[in-house]
C-alpha cells in the first residue's frame, strides 16, 4: 500500500504528527524489506493493515507509529534503543509492550481441542482466563492492547494463508483470549468480527448448519426490513428528526451462540436482522421511540433503556422490539451518533473524544475487568487526566508466571521462585532446592517478574523447606505450608 493511500485516514492529525508517521513508515519499510508473509505479501503489507485499523479508530499518532513498529523487534535486526532514540520513550514502551504480548499464547498441548472432555474443558477456560488477565496486567498502557487487537484482526483476515495446523490455535485463541478482551473494551463490532472469522475454523460443522440455516432467512428478513425502514424514516421526516437509519444482520456467532441458548428455534431470534437508528440527541432517542410506539405495539418485555441504565462496559442505547406488518416481529436500537461510535468502537473512540477535547459529556464507565470486583470509575470529558486514567493499574499488584510446559500461575507482585514452587505442589515447594529463571538461575529470594519461565529444582531425595523462607515468601499458601512443616501454626 502507497503511502499517500495510507494517509488518507490520517487527516485527523496534524503536519508534525504526519511528519513523525511518514519517518516511522520509511524506517519500518525498509526494516522489513525483502520479508514475506506466508500468504506471498510483504510483510510490511501486515504493518500498514495494523496501523490503517488504527487510524481508523482515530488514535493518536504515538499508536500509529508503534503499530507501524510494531514487529522490528521481533523480526528484524531493530534494537529498542534505536525505536527509543528515533520516535520517543513513549513509541518504544509502546512497541515493547507490544512485543510482549505476543508471546502470550495458548499452548500447542491443547491441539486437537477435545471439549467433551469435561475436565478438559474446565482446564482449557481457567487457562484462558489466566491469559486475558494476563495480557491486562502486562498492558500498563491501554494503546498496547489496541495494537494488538489490530495486529490480530489482520492476522485472522490473513489465516487462510497459514499452515493448517496453525489456524486452529490463532482462530482458538482470537475466539477465547482476543474477542473477549475486544468485549470487555467495549469495542462489540470489533468482538463480532474477530468471532465471526475464527468460528469456522473452530467449530466447522457448526458454522456449516447454521450459515445454510440463516442465510435464507437474513435475505427474507433484510427484503421485508427495507419497507419498514422505508415506513419509520417516514414518520422521523414528519417529524423534524435528523438521522441515519439502517438495518444490521446479526453476526454468525453471535447467532450461533444464541440458537444453542433457544433450543436451536431461528424463529425466536428477533434480532437476526435489526433496524439501527442513529440520532443527533438524547431528547431525539425518545422521541424516536414514541414514534415506533404510536405505529406498531411494541413486544411486552423487550423495551430496554440503556441510556438511563448503560451496560457495564458502558454501552447506550434504547432498544424496542415491536410488532411490525403481517405480524412480523422487528427490533430496533436507537442511539446518538457519540452512542453509535462507542458501541462501535468503545475505549478506542474515548480516546479520540478526549484527543479532539470534545465539549460533549462523556457517560461515566465501568469496565468490569476479569474477575476482579475493583471498578473503573472514570469520566472522560477532561483530556488532560486521559493518560494517567487509561493506564491498567488493577493488576499491578499481580504478575503471571509460566512453569516450562506453559502452564501459568498467578502470584502477588514481589512473588519468589518459593511461592511459585508452592503454587505448583506442596511437595515442589517443600523438596525446593534451586531455580532457573528464563534459562539462568537465580537466588530462591529474588522476586519474579511478569511472563518469566521458571523450572523449579527439587531434591532427588528428601527434601524440606527453610525456615528463613518466611523472612521473604508473599503468598499465604507458602508461609503456610512451611509453618505447617515446622508446626509453628497457621498464619493469622
Amino acid at each position: 500500500m502507497a503511502y499517500e493511500q495510507f494517509i488518507r485516514d490520517l487527516n485527523y492529525l496534524g503536519k508534525k504528527d504526519l511528519d513523525r508517521i511518514k519517518k516511522a513508515y520509511e524506517f519500518a519499510q525498509s526494516a522489513h524489506q525483502g520479508q514475506f508473509r506466508q500468504t506471498g505479501e510483504p510483510f510490511f503489507s501486515h504493518s500498514v493493515a495494523v496501523a490503517k485499523t488504527l487510524a481508523l479508530w482515530k488514535l493518536d499518532a504515538d499508536t500509529i507509529i508503534a503499530a507501524l513498529l510494531h514487529d522490528v523487534l521481533e523480526d528484524t535486526t531493530v534494537k529498542i534503543d534505536q525505536i527509543r532514540h528515533g520516535f520517543g520513550k513513549n513509541v518504544a514502551n509502546l512497541v515493547e509492550a507490544v512485543t510482549k504480548l505476543g508471546r502470550i499464547r495458548i499452548k500447542k498441548s491443547w491441539f486437537p481441542f477435545k471439549p467433551s472432555k469435561k475436565e478438559n474443558l474446565a482446564d482449557f477456560e481457567r487457562q484462558a482466563e489466566t491469559l486475558r488477565k494476563m495480557i491486562i496486567a502486562m498492558s500498563r498502557d491501554i494503546r498496547a492492547i489496541l495494537i494488538k487487537l489490530a495486529d490480530r484482526l489482520h492476522n485472522m483476515k490473513t489465516l487462510h494463508g497459514v499452515e493448517q495446523q496453525k489456524q486452529a490455535r490463532i482462530a482458538k485463541e482470537t475466539l477465547e483470549i482476543y474477542a473477549p478482551i475486544a468485549h470487555r473494551l467495549g469495542m462489540n463490532e470489533l468482538r463480532g468480527v474477530l468471532e465471526d472469522l475464527a468460528f469456522p475454523y473452530v467449530y466447522p460443522a457448526e458454522y456449516k448448519w447454521i450459515t445454510e440455516l440463516a442465510v435464507p432467512v437474513y435475505k427474507k428478513r433484510q427484503k421485508y426490513l427495507s419497507k419498514i425502514i422505508k415506513i419509520a424514516s417516514k414518520k422521523m421526516r414528519q417529524e423534524k428528526i435528523k438521522f441515519e437509519i439502517h438495518g444490521r444482520a446479526k453476526h454468525i456467532y453471535s447467532l450461533y451462540r444464541k440458537m444453542l441458548r433457544h433450543d436451536k428455534d431461528l424463529s425466536q431470534i428477533y434480532d437476526l436482522v435489526a433496524v439501527r437508528i442513529i440520532v443527533l440527541t438524547i431528547e431525539d432517542c425518545y422521541k424516536v421511540l414514541g414514534i415506533l410506539h404510536a405505529n406498531w405495539k411494541p413486544l411486552v418485555g423487550k423495551i430496554k433503556d440503556y441510556i438511563a441504565l448503560p451496560k457495564p462496559n458502558g454501552y447506550q442505547s434504547l432498544h424496542t422490539t415491536v410488532f411490525c406488518q403481517a405480524g412480523e416481529i422487528v427490533e430496533f436500537q436507537i442511539r446518538t451518533v457519540q452512542m453509535h461510535e462507542l458501541a462501535e468502537n468503545g475505549i478506542a473512540a474515548h480516546w479520540h473524544y478526549s484527543q479532539v477535547k470534545t465539549s460533549a459529556k462523556m457517560p461515566k464507565e465501568t469496565l468490569i475487568w476479569i474477575q476482579k470486583l475493583a471498578r473503573w470509575q472514570k469520566s472522560l470529558h477532561n483530556p488532560k487526566s486521559l493518560y494517567e486514567d487509561l493506564k491498567l493499574d488493577f493488576f499491578k499488584d499481580r504478575i503471571f508466571v509460566f512453569t516450562p510446559k506453559g502452564d501459568i500461575k498467578d502470584l502477588p507482585a514481589g512473588a519468589t521462585s518459593v511461592d511459585f514452587a508452592y503454587a505448583i505442589h506442596t511437595q515442589i515447594g517443600n523438596r525446593c532446592v534451586g531455580a532457573k529463571c528464563n534459562g539462568k538461575m537465580i537466588g530462591l529470594s529474588k522476586p519474579l517478574e511478569n511472563a518469566d519461565i521458571v523450572e523449579i529444582l527439587i531434591a532427588r531425595k528428601g527434601g524440606k523447606p527453610k525456615r528463613d523462607w518466611l523472612n521473604f515468601v508473599k503468598t499465604s499458601l507458602a508461609k503456610n505450608h512451611i509453618r505447617k512443616f515446622f508446626k509453628l501454626g497457621p498464619v493469622s
